[in-house]
């Protein structure tokens, strides 16, 4: 079993930071760490419990400055008890707020990362991907102007040229071990190829080699992948 590779920083960098601020503030400071977890984990809930985190603060506040004094200084009245239970709910709902908060946005799986940031592709999938879009290219040209494809010679690894058809081959005309080479078969199945275009004169399309060829079913998509048909 593969260990989790160690996560950066420590408790206190990793929310711990929270709790010191939200005890030494008696929760008056409770909205700066929900704060800091919303723009962190980018999450609108978050800004929104920092906001009303706010307002109950502000709101115990102004209570607290609008409450009924006794001759001696001491809070009374419905503002005053209005007050404390703002500020103790606060205090208590914002530490187990910050309690099942913190796992969420310090534990969570690191995101991939995207855009300018992304790591650069693997060169071998890059490559076969590029290939592949020639392939694409090469027979939309060989069915719109077959002329010039055969004139680039698409799908004739083994003769002169210079435009890159991606890894192509002509079912129709190339001999049997260049199909075995580009198409990744046997060399007895790239003459059963050879034998039945032989018999039928040429192929029509790349489907056609499975109607007249009895080639096992695994090597059928290598030959749709590589395959191309084009004339004599």
């Amino acid at each position: 079993m593969t260990a989790s590779p160690p996560r950066p920083g420590n408790w206190f960098t990793r929310g711990g930071w929270w709790f010191v601020v939200h005890l030494l503030s008696m929760g008056v400071l409770l909205p700066v760490p929900l704060a800091h977890a919303a723009v962190r984990a980018r999450r609108a809930l978050y800004a929104v419990l920092a906001l009303a985190s706010l307002v109950l603060v502000v709101g115990s506040f102004a209570l607290n400055q609008a409450a009924d004094r006794t001759p001696d200084g001491q809070y009374h009245g419905l503002a005053a008890a209005l007050s404390s239970i703002g500020l103790l709910t606060g205090f208590v709902g914002g530490l187990v707020l910050l309690i099942l908060i913190r796992p969420r946005v310090f534990d969570r799986p690191t995101p991939k990362p995207t855009g300018w940031d992304r790591p650069p592709p693997d060169p071998a999938i890059a490559a076969a991907l590029a290939a592949r879009e020639r392939r694409t290219e090469a027979r939309r040209l060989a069915a719109d102007d077959p002329l010039l494809a055969r004139e680039l010679r698409i799908g004739r690894p083994d003769l002169a040229r210079t435009y890159d058809d991606g890894g192509l081959v002509d079912l129709n005309t190339a001999p049997g071990p260049v199909l075995a080479r580009t198409l990744g078969i046997a060399p007895a199945h790239a003459e059963l190829i050879v034998t039945s275009r032989t018999a039928a004169g040429r192929f029509s399309a790349v489907e056609d080699v499975f109607a007249w060829a009895e080639l096992p079913y695994e090597v059928w998509d290598q030959v749709r992948d590589r395959g191309v048909v084009l004339g004599r």
